[in-house]
Formats: C-alpha cells, sequence, structure tokens
C-alpha cells in the first residue's frame, strides 16, 4: 500500500507533516509506504531529524509548489513538476493507492476531477465532513463546498456516496439520511429540495427518514445530511467559527472539543476512482496523522470499488 503526500500543501508545511508521518508510522505495525513528495533538499534533513524509518518513505522531488492563491485549472497545466500535479500523476499511474495534500482545494479538486476522473454514472464528486452529535455519536454532512449549484439528481447521488462511507468507515449500519431543509413537511423548501425529496423516496439504496432542520444538524435526526456544497459550506464554516470562539474564551467543554477538524483529518472526495483528501490549510501534525489513517482505512476497505459497484445497479 502506497500513498502519495504532498509535504509542501499547508500553512505550517513541511515540517508538520513530518512530524505527523512520524506519529502515523509509530502507530502502525504495517504502515503504509508513504510517498513524500516535495522540494528534497528541505525533506531530506526533515526526515532525518525526526527519524523517519528509510524502509517506510519514499522522498520524490518537486521542484514546484503551486501557491494556496492561484487558479486550480490554470497552475495544474503550467507547474507539472508541482507536488501536487506530481501527487495526481502517481495516483493516476498506479504508483500511489491515495493521494493526501492540505495545499491549493481547487487545484485538489481539479486533479480528483479531470485526472483520476468520476466513478462511472456519478454526475458530481462530492466532499464531506464529520459533524459531532451531542450524544457521542457523528454525522456525515455533504455536500461542503465542491458543488455551489446542484440538481436533484446530484443531491441523490450524494445520499448513496454518504451512506456508503457511514457503512465502511464510520461503521454504521443502515444510516438514516436527512435533506436538509426549511421544515420537516414533506413538499417544504425551495425548489432543489422538493424536486430532491421524492427521488430519496423512492431511492432503495438509502435509508431516507425525509426533511431534516438546521437546528438538526448537531442532534442524532440523521446520520447522513444532505444538502447543496452553498449550504454546506456555510454551515460548516460556522462550526469552525464556533470552535474558534469558545478556544478564545477559554471555555472548556468537551462537546465542543469534539469540533476541532484535526482529529478527522481531512475531507475525502466522494465518487472519484481513488481515494484522494483534501487537508485544511492550517493543518497541524495531528490532523496530518488521521489523513494517513483515513487514507489507509479507504484503501483497506475498498470503498471506492463498493461506490463503483453501488452505481453499476
Amino acid at each position: 500500500m502506497n500513498i502519495a503526500f504532498d509535504m509542501m500543501g499547508g500553512d505550517f508545511a513541511p515540517e508538520e507533516v513530518v512530524k505527523g508521518i512520524r506519529d502515523y508510522l509509530s502507530h502502525q505495525s504495517s504502515p503504509a509506504l508513504v510517498l513524500m513528495i516535495g522540494d528534497e533538499q528541505v525533506l531530506k534533513p526533515l526526515a532525518a531529524q525526526y527519524e523517519l524509518p528509510a524502509k517506510s518513505i519514499k522522498i520524490v522531488h518537486a521542484s514546484e509548489v503551486i501557491g494556496m492563491h492561484e487558479h486550480p485549472l490554470k497552475a495544474l497545466k503550467e507547474k507539472k513538476h508541482s507536488s501536487i500535479a506530481i501527487g495526481f500523476h502517481l495516483l493516476s499511474s498506479g504508483k500511489a493507492d491515495a493521494f493526501i495534500s492540505a495545499g491549493n482545494t481547487g487545484a485538489m479538486l481539479v486533479g480528483s476531477l479531470y485526472t483520476i476522473k468520476p466513478i462511472e454514472g456519478i454526475q458530481r464528486p462530492t466532499i464531506a465532513t464529520i459533524v459531532p452529535r451531542e450524544n457521542g455519536k457523528t454525522g456525515l454532512l455533504l455536500d461542503v463546498g465542491a458543488n455551489a449549484d446542484c440538481k436533484a439528481e446530484h443531491l441523490n447521488q450524494f445520499a448513496i456516496l454518504g451512506s456508503l462511507y457511514m457503512q465502511h468507515i464510520l461503521g454504521i449500519e443502515n444510516p438514516r439520511v436527512g435533506l436538509i431543509n426549511i421544515g420537516e413537511e414533506e413538499g417544504k423548501g425551495n425548489i432543489l429540495a422538493q424536486a430532491t425529496y421524492p427521488l430519496l423516496k423512492a431511492n432503495t439504496q438509502i435509508n431516507f427518514v425525509g426533511n431534516i432542520e438546521g437546528r438538526d444538524i448537531f442532534m442524532d435526526s440523521a446520520d447522513v445530511m444532505v444538502c447543496e456544497g452553498f449550504t454546506g459550506n456555510i454551515i460548516l464554516k460556522l462550526a469552525e467559527s464556533l470552535h474558534e470562539v469558545i478556544g478564545r474564551q477559554k471555555i472548556k467543554n468537551e462537546y465542543f472539543d469534539r469540533f476541532n477538524f484535526e482529529d478527522y483529518g481531512g475531507t475525502p472526495v466522494l465518487g472519484v476512482n481513488k481515494p484522494v483528501i483534501i487537508g485544511h490549510g492550517i493543518s497541524h501534525a495531528k490532523a496530518y496523522l488521521n489523513m494517513l489513517f483515513l487514507a489507509q482505512k479507504m484503501i483497506e476497505t475498498n470503498l471506492l470499488g463498493k461506490m463503483a459497484e453501488s452505481f453499476k445497479k
């Protein structure tokens, strides 16, 4: 098992990435081979400083970096020797089984769509995030930003992808699917919500429980919560800001501590042919460690193969 890692992506890269890899290797008896993509002259001394075992890593030199604010498509076309472009090349050529980066999110999404490509039958791949519940459980929210505008068919597919992720990664059998709306009653909401409801209701591949409201998101009303990326991204950023405010106020609370994104690693791109994980730009070692755990689990469970089989049906 080979996991490619963009060592240059993120505000605190590459040192925090190296720390995360060190922690991952120390936790695993049979770890994946980590392909560390980045500036060789920078990475070799760091690998030695943090005593990364040579048998578990391989440095892949990348002479360029795609900046956080560069145009994604243009940067991928023009910077063939960037860490992100090389990562996608390794993934598409079969030399890597998964690819992780906390770099330019747009470039990661573009690379996923045009290099790895969507699973046959999937119209729009999606990105998802874990939502902590007050009762200790977790939910899954999708889409959270890849698709600001959607059709009902897209949300119907998100429901299937989210359900499979909950089953095989989070261990929730027969997860409940809820459609985020402004009311619980059938027929509520905007044109998109009204068109999506009957599709979800008729979908035999999911356990649809109806509409859920904003007040249900942190409760245990549904396991998979579906919406278009515009709404989902607002919910995600609101949750992040809530965690930041509580931290600044020095409020200690076990539940709100679970809003720390680093506990979950990164955001998986669901619906493409191979595992791609996008990290937050301000990730530290703990987040990178959990990204590696997630990538390994996605490979071991053959999650994307199961998604492909589901859409063949």
